[in-house]
């Protein structure tokens, strides 16, 4: 693919910053916030939120963390109690026993504590590198890392940035293509904007703060604008 101009990224990353300011933030991004960066909150809010909406993410979180707010009183649950708190997110009870033995390795192997390098946390339960690479981000204030879901998979490559197939992939491209300084908020910004304009099916391209840069890459229908408020 044709090389990538690192003023194309700057110009896009600058608008989408003043483009996702008052919309509603992703779900583990509110609860980093309000937790104060708690690296323990963030991992198992992540955990729970894989394919599971926002709304329903926060909620789960809220009342597993109301009934265990750490992971000596969360390991202590059984796993039907804690898929009941977290029900209905996506593969809840799967994600109760990840929970129940992630916050057990914690206690056995790190202290009680959440490890901050990659392998480490590649090495709990239910813990990938997207999981692990939010976790650094938002519970270490890692400047080194790139988290890539579903909406940076696409959106990057909507926008010519990339050419992969996984969301993998996808993580060392940008590594090699997008500078340094973006990294940690790569997430933040094209999470945001997938969940508000450029989504799956039908973005609403003639809304995108970006779209003068954008080659709109394997879009075949663009979406209605949003009827005005009011």
């Amino acid at each position: 693919m044709t090389r990538l101009n690192p003023r194309d990224v700057e110009w896009v990353m600058r608008g989408m910053a003043r483009a996702i300011t008052g919309l509603e933030l992703p779900a583990v991004e509110k609860i980093a916030e309000e937790a104060r960066e708690d690296a323990f909150r963030v991992l198992i809010a992540t955990v729970l939120s894989a394919r599971t909406q926002d709304a329903t993410t926060a909620a789960a979180s809220e009342r597993l963390f109301r009934k265990a707010p750490d992971a000596r009183r969360m390991a202590a649950l059984p796993v039907p109690a804690i898929a009941k708190l977290i029900y209905p997110v996506s593969f809840y009870r799967t994600k109760a026993r990840h929970v129940k033995a992630t916050c057990r390795a914690l206690l056995w192997r790190f202290g009680g504590r959440v490890p901050g390098t990659m392998d480490e946390l590649l090495t709990l339960p239910g813990v990938g590198r997207k999981t692990a690479n939010l976790v650094l981000i938002l519970g270490f204030k890692s400047l080194r890392n790139i988290c890539v879901d579903i909406h940076v998979h696409r959106i990057s490559n909507r926008l010519g940035w990339v050419r992969t197939k996984t969301p993998e992939q996808t993580e060392q491209a940008l590594y090699e293509r997008v500078p340094a300084r973006w990294w940690p908020y790569l997430n933040l910004y094209l999470v945001t904007w997938g969940q508000h304009v450029c989504r799956p099916t039908h973005p609403r391209c003639t809304e995108c703060a970006v779209a003068g840069r954008c080659p709109r890459v394997g879009v075949t229908a663009v979406g209605k604008p949003r009827a005005p408020r009011g």
